[in-house]
């Protein structure tokens, strides 16, 4: 029996953790699967897409900087992509239709209520950045009805944006946006989704965002704790979590989508933590 292939496509990729997250859910579940990694030239994303879907191809991960031509790129896209406005998960449908979907923000919410056990209904929870990694997971932590939720960026109008998009999502959410320099503590989550963390960088916050009650999310994962983590903790954080689970679970569910079959992901983040 020859094994399905499947790929993820970034630029660059040879950091990415993908091929051996899928790899550890193809032994767990016994699926015929092939997971490798595609560095796309930066001007021909689209050209290896559908090179990949011609020889056989199954299913496509993209991370970045090609989300957005992903979500361009589809004939169709699933309900959260539509919104995320990015894709990360690509797939033909039975009509060879190509279907994007986005699995970032159910992958965060499984991380945070599963994983960290963390209760997000009636939170009040501070979301740093406007970018795409915010855009693709605002629905979802809006579907889990948090009392009030706010968007902080260095540039307010893109927060702003942010907010009236998602306005429609928020329901009795109070969804609201600012500057970092103008949040209103106390929080009971922040998440980060800036990079700032990955230059060392800090988005400038006032002290009071946090209290001894609050948990800080970097959606960066690291081996060691990352640059916003640990400022969190200075600051007097209850605990602090990294973004790996997150991107296990996104994969996960990207696995499901293919192969109709959930993996365990608590065993693969042991390996990875201790790769």
């Amino acid at each position: 029996m020859t094994n399905d292939l499947y790929a993820v496509v970034g630029h660059p990729i040879s950091h990415s953790k993908s091929p051996r997250i899928h790899s550890l859910f193809a032994q767990e579940t016994g699926e015929a699967v092939e997971y490798t990694a595609i560095q796309a030239p930066l001007d021909d994303f689209d050209g290896t897409v559908r090179q990949f879907f011609e020889r056989g191809g199954k299913g496509l991960n993209v991370t970045v900087p090609f989300k957005e031509q992903a979500w361009q790129l589809a004939d169709q896209r699933t309900a959260r992509a539509a919104k995320a406005g990015a894709a990360n998960t690509l797939f033909l449908d039975e009509h060879g239709k190509l279907v994007a979907d986005n699995t970032d923000g159910c992958g965060l919410v499984r991380d945070l209520t599963g994983n960290h056990g963390l209760a997000l209904g009636g939170a009040r929870i501070l979301v740093l950045g406007a970018g795409g990694a915010v855009r693709g997971v605002l629905g979802p932590l809006l579907a889990e009805a948090p009392a009030a939720l706010t968007v902080a960026n260095r540039t307010v109008a893109k927060a702003e944006a942010l907010a009236v998009l998602f306005q429609d999502e928020a329901q009795a959410t109070a969804l609201t946006a600012c500057g970092f320099e103008q949040a209103q503590g106390p929080f009971d989550l922040i998440i980060n989704g800036t990079s700032a963390s990955l230059q060392g960088d800090l988005p400038p916050l006032p002290a009071n965002v946090i209290t001894g009650g609050t948990t800080v999310y970097d959606m960066m994962y690291s081996l060691q704790t990352t640059t916003f983590n640990q400022w969190a903790l200075d600051h007097g954080a209850n605990r602090v979590c990294d973004g790996l689970g997150m991107l296990v679970e996104q994969a996960a569910e990207s696995f499901r989508i293919w192969r109709g079959v959930t993996p365990q992901t608590t065993p693969v983040m042991d390996v990875l933590r201790n790769d």
